[in-house]
């Protein structure tokens, strides 16, 4: 079976969370959570995969989202 290459996939993002989490539905909470975000104004770099893009656009209104320098 040949799988199809991902383009997006090699890409790197720096996802940095710019409002607090408190008050948000646990779902929302729960995505930052799972791309390791702690505090506000923490940063981390995840891959551009299907899941991380998921929880990046569940949470987009406390994000900040560039693209990583290599």
């Amino acid at each position: 079976m040949h799988m199809a290459s991902n383009p997006v996939s090699n890409k790197k993002l720096k996802v940095t969370l710019m409002k607090s989490i408190h008050g948000q539905l646990q779902a929302i909470v729960s995505s930052v959570r799972g791309l390791g975000l702690r505090r506000p104004h923490h940063s981390v770099v995840v891959a551009a995969t299907a899941e991380n893009l998921g929880m990046i656009n569940a949470a987009t209104h406390l994000l900040k989202v560039e693209e990583a320098q290599s």
